[in-house]
């Protein structure tokens, strides 16, 4: 196959000029649109449904809501899975989509169901939120709120009155979350006094509703005008509420601060924070859907950092975390990956080449097809992200690989005597089928991976693109800019470069090779063999630790423990933090800042010094504070990563008891092992709970419904849902008013049942006459997948411990192997995106081959040589899993990523020595002839390309940066299965094609009788127009 574009631009230098400084400019001004952020956007539609009801338990929440909520939306189809959680109080569905589906459609289709069911629900319930998620609907950065002098109610109305609202015009920015007091005025009822009187809660919050309301009251004339009329029967003041007259049922009225006492006060917490132990106030902020991370978080600290300002000086805004900066540390660090490995490859050409010229073209390569490919980032949408910054970190040493086969073609061409454009024009022309063979197969190796399906697809589709688009023009330059500027600029020479001492050593071993076919042969087998028996004893991950300066510490004590026992732990435990000598702030949260109640949970974070501020690192630290943190008595402790726990089992089923009797005995077993720490489960922990049981017959005789029963002990103990409770007006907001008994009485058993409930004839009975009162337990949490109950076990590795190993522990297991039939185990977190990984690239890998035998088999036009160039692949597996072994890294993500573009570079040194056997033998020459004069002529070229491909990847190898421990065991595959192939494919591929040649010759004697035609065995592999190498 002949291009005679290497020509053309060598005699029209000006269009070749012309075009480069279009795509150079191009990419210029592509770069500056790109935006910066950690990962791909990946789109998986999904839908939330929230369902709140105070006080409900998650119990009767599942039966009455969240079973209907599943089979409602579950007819809506196009459904991968549902998940749903139950809590106190609080339903929460989440309804996962099949890829492709529309998120706008899904998520009307999601309202309309819960629309037909409403109904259905309990009448207790807020009104059901309906939200959609996208990959930009997280927070992404977390703020607080503190101050010496001023009460967290005030500083709560800073954040939801002014902060929130100017963030929210920042570009970018779709919402903003708070947590903190909330202001609301409490009546608190003395029980006491409720029963002298003859009247309960429920009528005195009735009453208080009534009267303290404004209301449209119409319209009327004065005079020439028309005035509304309003009905303002708000109180003005706390003052006036408590002088409001309620109504006793004997007729007499009394002052409601008679009742009990009225206080312009906070709901009652559910959860406190601190930062370095002083009181604060939350905010995150999340951002819209497809905008960039990082032009976000630096518009919204500069917006924070400008209310700052203009805020009194006690008041101070002080960052919590943010991704911001572990994004940019990734990006400055890839960045700095791909000039050092730049730098590095050219500083390898200039000591094989000894020419600052010739260095000069092939180090121009770099540059030329990277600045390019940012303009194809950008038409395609793709961000700055880890993805692509691999993609490009990695394809460094490739990008000057075809410049350095056509300069050191022209080279050696100037050393038989020809002037530079003479040699130009004829080494350009006779390496052609050669550079563009090499350049495809990487193509045809990186598309399999850019057409992945589901989530891994989505997230490597860029990566694959981005290679592909580099690598495409990375052959423009070497056809068309690398001829053009050495015919220009290398100076001619008429001395050929002398066979060095290692040209005659391989000439040495590939002679006793050809000597020796199956000897060489079995031996290149043996090693392949043996490069197989090395995957059992490699670690195996999904993405390994990340240093990302943040640890999460996920608190929880005994059931039922109250809000101020854990705040005091919580505290205690910050204060063993605070001392570290690598931590320079410590957040501290007791109690849940969703809609759950569970005031026994917590949570530390704990931002730790920048890492050339540290010894440590971000998995030692915690290595180090797990069993010092543990001694703090009654509480359970568990250090949670980005993505969750490292290790999770989840356990699905519809018979309650035996799963939860699974849930524990795997628990407790997964405890045993040295392999795991941090082991906790989901499964429903029993809290303790009062239990009002109604006595039927008592009550239908007094008149008393089971309905009357509940809300007399709701309205007592929490008061009323918050749409239902009473409003205080303010000119800028409106202040739940809550009746409820005083907390001294709350928790007293005597006084519960004492309370009175209306029965016939508007008579009052005790509670405890219609009903029974017991102390008894209740499910803290429920977890649901697909319709079923589920139980998740989740666990962090033990330092140095990998996840392939951990997870056969576990399988082996007693409880897991002999699981009861109604009791099913679904993978999930790190272990299901492995298996998802896996087959996806494992697929990717099938496609490529067959890929690359299909680009190889039109270039060289037959179907027998192109295997000849793929029994190269193997070849390269050893020296990856021997470099994996020795500096123990896991076989992962990032390794599979390294093995599949093995592939790829292992055939371009292949099809160099193929190409130049067949050329040679086209023209005449003996087949041992032209493969040792092929070996002679390639060596070098296949040599310098594989040291300027590992000298662009020791950066990545070397593991600088931040993200640079997940990306590292890739580099190392790579520089391993390059040393390894290199030496092999320089031996073994000349015998494996003497086999194939043999091969062909036996076909053509056998079906020359049949057609008659004089056989030419090269014309089945070698176009007829192929030129023959210059002597």
């Amino acid at each position: 196959m002949r291009s005679n574009i290497s020509a053309w631009s060598i005699r029209n230098p000006v269009p070749t000029i012309v075009l480069f400084l279009i795509l150079t400019l191009g990419g210029l001004a592509s770069f500056g649109g790109l935006g910066i952020d950690l990962d791909p956007n990946t789109d998986l539609p999904t839908v939330g449904v929230t369902v709140t009801q105070l006080g409900a338990a998650p119990t009767e929440l599942e039966t009455q809501v969240t079973r209907r909520v599943e089979q409602a939306v579950s007819s809506i189809g196009n459904i991968r899975h549902i998940y749903s959680t139950v809590r106190d109080g609080s339903s929460f569905t989440r309804v996962e989509f099949n890829l492709g589906t529309n998120l706008d459609r899904a998520t009307n289709d999601t309202r309309d169901a819960i629309t037909k069911i409403r109904a259905q629900l309990p009448q207790g319930i807020d009104e059901p939120v309906i939200q959609r998620f996208d990959d930009g609907g997280w927070p992404f950065i977390g703020y607080t709120i503190s101050s010496d002098r001023r009460a967290p109610v005030e500083l709560s109305w800073l954040a939801e009155n002014r902060i929130a609202r100017e963030l929210l015009t920042v570009p970018g920015v779709s919402q903003v979350l708070y947590f903190g007091s909330k202001r609301e005025i409490r009546i608190d009822l003395n029980p006491v006094r409720l029963k002298a009187l003859g009247i309960t809660a429920d009528q005195v919050h009735a009453q208080i509703r009534a009267l303290n309301i404004d209301l449209p009251g119409g319209r009327g004339e004065v005079g020439t005008t028309e005035q509304a009329i309003r009905t303002l029967g708000s109180a003005a003041t706390v003052e006036n509420l408590r002088s409001v007259r309620i109504a006793l049922p004997d007729g007499r009225h009394a002052n409601l601060e008679s009742l009990g006492t009225v206080t312009d006060g906070t709901a009652d917490q559910r959860w406190l924070a601190y930062y370095d132990s002083r009181p604060a106030v939350v905010f995150q902020v999340v951002r819209a859907s497809g905008t960039n991370l990082v032009g976000v978080e630096e518009a919204v600290q500069a917006k924070v950092k400008e209310i700052q300002q203009s805020l009194p000086d006690d008041i101070k805004l002080q960052l919590l975390w943010t991704t911001g900066d572990f994004v940019r540390e990734s990006y400055d660090a890839s960045v700095e990956a791909v000039l050092l490995g730049a730098g590095l490859a050219v500083v390898v050409i200039w000591l094989f080449l000894r020419d600052w010229r010739a260095t000069l073209i092939a180090g121009l390569a770099i540059p030329l097809s990277v600045i390019p490919t940012f303009a194809v980032m950008r038409m395609a949408g793709f961000t700055l992200n880890n993805m692509t910054m691999l993609a490009l970190a990695l394809v460094i040493g490739i990008l000057v690989d075809d410049a350095i086969v056509e300069l050191e073609n022209i080279s050696r061409h100037i050393g038989m005597g020809k002037s530079p454009y003479q040699a130009a024009v004829e080494a350009a022309d006779e390496i052609g089928l050669a550079v563009v063979a090499t350049t495809m197969t990487i193509v045809a190796v990186f598309l399999p991976v850019a057409f992945m399906e589901g989530i891994q697809g989505q997230y490597f589709r860029q990566f694959g693109w981005t290679v592909a688009a580099a690598v495409l023009f990375s052959l423009v330059v070497a056809r068309m800019l690398t001829p053009l500027m050495a015919a220009y600029l290398l100076k001619p020479h008429t001395h050929a470069p002398g066979r060095s001492l290692l040209t005659r050593l391989y000439e040495g071993v590939l002679g006793w090779s050809l000597a020796h076919r199956r000897i060489a042969l079995l031996l290149a087998g043996a090693f392949f063999a043996g490069s197989l028996a090395l995957i059992p004893l490699l670690p195996t991950s999904f993405i390994g630790p990340i240093d990302r300066g943040q640890s999460s510490l996920e608190v929880e004590l005994p059931p039922g423990s109250s809000i101020e026992t854990t705040r005091k732990a919580m505290l205690q435990l910050g204060s063993l933090v605070q001392g570290h000598p690598a931590v320079e702030h410590v957040y501290a949260r007791a109690g849940s800042i969703d809609s759950s109640s569970t005031p026994n949970t917590g949570r530390l974070v704990i931002t730790l010094k920048p890492r050339d501020k540290r010894r440590q690192t971000q998995q030692q630290f915690e290595a180090e504070m797990r069993p010092i943190l543990n001694q703090v008595p009654g509480v359970r402790l568990s250090f949670s990563g980005w993505g969750g726990k490292n290790v999770q089992i989840v356990l699905s089923g519809d018979n309650t008891v035996e799963l939860e009797r699974a849930a524990r005995d795997l628990t407790d077993q997964m405890r045993g092992l040295p392999e795991l720490v941090d082991v906790n489960s989901t499964a429903a922990i029993l809290r303790p709970e009062i239990q009002v049981r109604p006595l039927l017959d008592r009550a239908a005789e007094q008149g008393v419904s089971v309905a009357a029963i509940a809300r007399t002990a709701q309205i007592a103990t929490l008061g009323d849902s918050e749409a239902n409770l009473a409003k205080f007006t303010l000119p800028s907001r409106q202040i739940n008013i809550r009746v409820q008994l005083d907390p001294t009485f709350r928790t007293d058993f005597d006084t519960i049942g004492d309370l009175q409930v209306m029965g016939n004839g508007g008579a009052l009975v005790p509670l405890k006459s219609v009903a029974q009162l017991a102390m008894g337990s209740g499910a803290m949490q429920i977890e649901r997948y697909d319709r079923a109950r589920q139980v998740t076990i989740g666990a962090n590795l033990a330092p140095g411990v990998n996840l392939g190993p951990a997870l056969q522990k576990v399988h082996e297991l007693p409880v897991l192997r002999n699981l009861p039939a109604s009791v099913s185990e679904k993978l999930a977190g790190e272990a299901e995106n492995q298996r998802d990984v896996f087959n996806g690239f494992g697929g990717a890998i099938a496609a490529a081959i067959l890929l690359i035998y299909a680009v190889l088999a039109l270039l060289f036009g037959g179907f027998l040589h192109p295997l000849t160039i793929m029994m190269s692949l193997p070849l390269s597996l050893g020296g990856a899993l021997v470099g994996l072994l020795v500096f123990q890294k896991s076989l992962g993500l990032y390794t599979l990523i390294g093995i599949v573009m093995l592939m790829g570079l292992v055939c371009k040194n292949a099809i160099l020595l193929v190409e130049y056997c067949l050329v040679a033998m086209q023209a005449g020459r003996p087949r041992t002839e032209a493969i040792l004069q092929a070996g002679e002529a390639r060596m070098r070229p296949i040599l310098m390309t594989t040291v300027a491909m590992i000298a662009g990847m020791l950066p990545i190898a070397l593991g600088i940066g931040a993200g640079s421990e997940a990306r590292s065991p890739m580099a190392v595959a790579v520089v391993g299965g390059l040393l390894t192939s290199t030496a092999l494919t320089l031996v073994v591929v000349p015998v494996v094609f003497t086999f194939v040649d043999d091969l062909q010759s036996w076909f053509w004697r056998l079906v020359q009788p049949r057609t008659k035609i004089a056989p030419v065995p090269a014309a089945l592999e070698v176009p007829p127009a192929m030129a023959t190498p210059q002597e």
